[in-house]
């Protein structure tokens, strides 16, 4: 079979989305905008959620169109990032200003002091940030992801205990990430993966999600027996699941404007 033939024949791979940010400021806030290249695309978007931004790209167009584009909408993008962050997300933080620091469904008043390394604390008057003069937006960043993480795996840690002695085995590992739909999942390796957005809603929310992943590991599905496992372990899981259906998507975006 010539080349040339088996060239016209074969499947051509389909085109993959790519993803990387751009930074804009608006005002005196610098914020992160999600660019999507898009070979299903025909034509530049500009879209705001509770998720944030994002610039869609067809494959045809330039960076330079893209931002073009976005400096055309500025004051479109502006006004929209307003709207959803003045239902229900906290403002962002920034150094030195006092703000808010969600975490476990409370919003702690945060300080700020100086210190020659970052650290974020909890003590008895809320949340307290030692931050060095010269701390940025990626500090700040690795700071808040480090700081959720360590709570996070804190409260897994209290929690799991007590549920093990019912278990075929417990996880082999726990991953914490930052999920678009999901609040967690179990491989089929026993891995188990949690949504760091958890942490900052309500505890008993946190808990039955962690108890549905590690009913998987008896039901590697959605059956009425795997229901009856969780039910066996937390019974009030309609309620927290409920909660879900209406804070689960602010609290998504509340850690992607944080992060």
């Amino acid at each position: 079979m010539s080349r040339l033939l088996r060239r016209l024949i074969s499947p051509v791979p389909p085109a993959t989305v790519q993803r990387d940010t751009v930074r804009l400021r608006l005002e005196d806030v610098e914020i992160e905008i999600l660019r999507v290249r898009d070979p299903r695309a025909r034509r530049i978007k500009l879209s705001v959620d509770e998720r944030g931004a994002r610039l869609t790209l067809p494959p045809r167009a330039s960076l330079v169109m893209g931002e073009r584009f976005l400096e055309l909408h500025r004051e479109w993008l502006g006004l929209q990032l307003r709207h959803y962050q003045g239902h229900g997300l906290p403002a962002a933080l920034q150094p030195g200003v006092e703000g808010v620091l969600p975490l476990r469904g409370e919003l702690l008043p945060l300080r700020w002091q100086e210190g020659r390394y970052a650290r974020l604390e909890i003590d008895g008057h809320g949340a307290c940030v030692q931050w060095p003069s010269r701390g940025g937006d990626a500090t700040l960043r690795r700071l808040l992801r480090e700081f959720y993480e360590a709570q996070t795996r804190a409260d897994v840690g209290r929690w799991l205990p007590k549920y093990l002695p019912g278990l075929p085995r417990a996880p082999s590992r726990l991953r914490l990430k930052v999920m678009s739909s999901q609040w967690g999942s179990l491989a089929p390796d026993g891995s188990m993966a949690l949504d760091l957005a958890l942490v900052l809603g309500r505890p008993a929310a946190f808990e039955y999600v962690l108890v549905h992943e590690l009913c998987h590991l008896i039901q590697a599905n959605h059956s009425p027996a795997f229901w009856h496992e969780v039910e066996q372990r937390f019974p009030d899981w309609r309620e927290q699941r409920d909660y879900f259906q209406l804070e689960g998507r602010r609290l998504k975006a509340m850690l992607r404007q944080l992060l």
